[in-house]
């Protein structure tokens, strides 16, 4: 059983700052790219950002390029800890963040359909 569960939303103002959490556990990944996505309020799910299992390669949605960053931790215990530090919100930032992982691949993945694990999500609203 695959767990993947996100923290760190919340209300902020415009201009400031979040990260996001995403714990992913139950299997021993041998590479997990992994992806941020996010579903505003009457619209679809989009793609945030992806990250290679080795953290060599990030890509972005050109809305979040160079206010927001997607990292990973150090696994311990099989657990899978992805970041995504928001900065210089926009109140357009505001929806329900959601991780994705992919249980094997080599490259950065930005399709919803690439990814095999899916948390509940998390939300953010940005106050102008």
């Amino acid at each position: 059983q695959v767990s993947v569960v996100e923290s760190g939303g919340g209300l902020v103002q415009a201009g400031g700052s979040l990260r996001l959490s995403c714990a992913a556990s139950g299997r021993a990944f041998t590479t997990y790219p992994v992806g941020w996505f996010r579903q505003a309020p009457g619209k679809e799910r989009e793609f945030v950002a992806a990250l290679r299992w080795d953290g060599g390669k990030s890509i972005y949605a050109e809305s979040v390029e160079g206010r927001f960053s997607i990292s990973t931790d150090t696994a311990e215990n099989t657990v899978y800890t992805v970041y995504l530090q928001m900065d210089s919100l926009k109140p357009e930032d505001t929806a329900v963040y959601y991780c994705a992982v992919r249980s094997s691949g080599s490259n950065v993945y930005i399709a919803q359909n690439q990814y095999h694990y899916w948390g509940q999500g998390t939300r953010v609203t940005v106050s102008s």
